[in-house]
């Protein structure tokens, strides 16, 4: 199986279970990083398993600050 065969049955499968959200590979390495980092993973350590020279490139696939929380969003007045 290709590359581009696995990411077409990837695909498939997202638009069969209703995800709009566009995926690929970094989708991926974003969503792996990010969970390795919330169960306690070390920066450096994800560097290292991602095969990044510079921490900074890790640092942009985490996205844990994408998160909102509800208590955030309860700090809205209107």
């Amino acid at each position: 199986m290709t590359r581009t065969d696995a990411l077409r049955m990837i695909w498939r499968r997202a638009a069969a279970a209703g995800i709009a959200t566009e995926l690929g590979r970094h989708s991926f390495r974003a969503t792996g990083i990010t969970v390795y980092l919330k169960n306690g993973g070390l920066l450096e350590h994800a560097r290292q398993m991602a095969a990044h020279e510079s921490a900074r490139t890790t640092k942009l696939y985490d996205r844990r600050s994408d998160e909102i929380t509800l208590d955030e969003v309860e700090k809205i007045m209107l």
